[in-house]
């Protein structure tokens, strides 16, 4: 681990993070109709702490076009979300659910982009003598 990646700690990996389950949720949403389609999600703290820890275990890709695992980007292990109720179409999809789920998820993502950019704030700064 650089210095760099010392100094900004934690957060551009939550950020990566963060807008992929973005691109989870909002794929769920816009799949609310679609028949036999079910809700995915994916654990974020597992995910961040396995990224952390430079555990690869459990990301997968299932797709040629998914990028390799190498890549700078974590992909969650996918999971599906148990429904309260199912449509009759076979979809698992819950409207309120989904939209709380993104909602907060990107609460969460501004607030880690403002640490972030606090932090370098903080370095240029310090680089700077002032």
């Amino acid at each position: 681990m650089n210095l760099l990646d010392r100094a900004l700690g934690v957060s551009p990996t939550a950020l990566r993070i963060r807008s992929q389950r973005s691109e989870v949720l909002a794929a769920n949403i816009a799949n609310a109709e679609t028949p036999n389609y079910h809700a995915k999600d994916f654990d974020f703290a597992k995910t961040l702490q396995n990224a952390m820890d430079g555990n690869t275990e459990g990301l997968t890709t299932t797709d040629d076009g998914h990028m390799s695992l190498s890549s700078s980007h974590e992909i969650g292990e996918s999971l599906y979300r148990l429904p309260t109720k199912t449509k009759a179409n076979g979809n698992t999809v819950e409207d309120e659910v989904e939209q709380a789920a993104f909602s907060e998820n990107s609460v969460q993502y501004q607030t880690s982009l403002q640490f972030l950019n606090g932090t370098l704030r903080s370095l240029r700064l310090a680089i700077k003598g002032e």
